[in-house]
């Protein structure tokens, strides 16, 4: 870890300060109890292609941690529990993490849906939370003790909707899975849309649980005027709706939002996916950033590091609880401990983070801290990922 963390420590800005806990370990003290560390994930069940790998990197980097002596001679303690994809059993094992397990922090709740569900109780016993889910509805309005990684729906639709105009296209036609981040990410593209002068001239949903949206896509493509279709979902649905496209014969630009930014949609969805565009954060492209993007040797370094260590493509998400755990143990460092109040406050005073997902910048008025910068514009080109800007 030491290597991998001196080649971090001058681009990780205050995240170089957790990985200088590692570089610098202080003797671990026999008395000293472990710093606790609870996640919920979906590892398991229709989200585990999200849930999967935030469970690697945390267990990864956790013992990494932990065999350079931990963190100022405090070793981490890392308890997951699966939900499986379901809110109730997110609650669940929240209470369990916050009334049995004692933890210091939490990082999880890989859904919109199975934060929502942790949310209330994590604020309401008092300590930091940070999700890994994509809803704006997670830190808007702002929660005291609630904080996320990934960017929100609304930056996601932003872009999507700069990328449409850059085209010389106005009509667009939404699509969108009926519930949690599909939801959230509909209400969000209806919202914002009107700001760069886009009209929604036809809006159809489905459940996550369809295996056919022919029938929705056929309405779309016969809306009057349409000139580009947008989908809002995760997991097979916006797969399946990539390869109904395709057999429908539809040649409009689709697009899709963040929830597939994992080379997992492109083999899913197979060659319908050619062509498809959607915004995704700087780990999906590193090899493509130019040298002096302030993320390119964090990407590429934390890439590199896990598909050596599991042999498989480090996806966004996999950044996303990367992210949400260097955030944390620098909130740690800079609080002097895990008393719950001073941690809140210095995640609240993250600034100048380079993580993977972007330079992260918080304040009492925004709980995630990233800009529309953050997204990179991304094209399906030959079963990979291209860099459009």
């Amino acid at each position: 870890m030491k290597a991998y963390g001196s080649g971090l420590r001058t681009t990780l800005g205050a995240g170089a300060l957790a990985l200088a806990l590692v570089l610098h370990p202080t003797a671990p003290d026999a008395a000293e109890p472990p710093i606790k560390i609870g996640a919920v994930l979906s590892v398991t069940g229709g989200a585990s292609f999200l849930g999967d790998p935030e469970k690697k990197v945390l267990e990864l980097f956790v013992d990494r941690i932990n065999k350079d002596g931990g963190v100022k001679g405090r070793k981490l303690q890392l308890t997951v529990y699966d939900d499986g994809g379901a809110a109730d059993k997110a609650a669940s094992f929240t209470k369990r993490l916050i009334d049995s397990d004692g933890v210091d922090i939490i990082i999880g709740g890989t859904t919109t849906a199975t934060t929502m569900a942790a949310v209330p109780l994590a604020e309401k016993a008092e300590i930091p939370f940070i999700s890994l889910a994509g809803a704006v509805v997670i830190v808007e309005p702002v929660k005291k003790w609630v904080f996320k990684t990934p960017h929100t729906d609304r930056l996601a639709a932003e872009k999507v909707f700069a990328d449409v105009k850059k085209r010389g296209l106005s009509k667009v036609a939404l699509i969108s899975e009926d519930a949690g981040f599909g939801k959230s990410g509909h209400d969000q593209s209806v919202l914002v849309a009107k700001d760069f002068g886009i009209e929604i001239v036809a809006d159809e949903v489905y459940s996550p649980k369809d295996s056919d949206v022919t029938a929705q896509l056929t309405r779309l493509r016969n809306a009057p005027g349409v000139q580009a279709v947008f989908n809002f979902g995760f997991g097979q649905g916006p797969a399946i709706v990539t390869r109904n496209y395709q057999q429908l014969g539809i040649t409009l630009p689709l697009y899709q939002s963040h929830g597939v930014a994992s080379k997992e949609y492109i083999k899913l969805a197979g060659p319908a996916s050619e062509g498809v565009r959607l915004p995704a954060s700087g780990l999906v492209i590193a090899d493509q950033l130019p040298a002096a993007d302030p993320q390119k040797a964090v990407v590429t370094t934390f890439k590199k590091t896990y598909e050596d260590t599991y042999r498989m493509e480090a996806s966004a998400f996999a950044g996303h609880a990367y992210d949400g755990l260097l955030i944390a143990l620098a909130a740690i460092d800079r609080a002097g401990g895990t008393d719950k109040v001073k941690v809140r406050d210095e995640i609240e005073k993250t600034a100048n983070f380079v993580g993977t997902g972007g330079v992260v910048t918080m304040s009492a008025k925004d709980h995630m801290g990233l800009t529309p910068d953050a997204f990179h514009m991304v094209e399906v080109r030959k079963g990979d990922w291209a860099l459009l800007d």
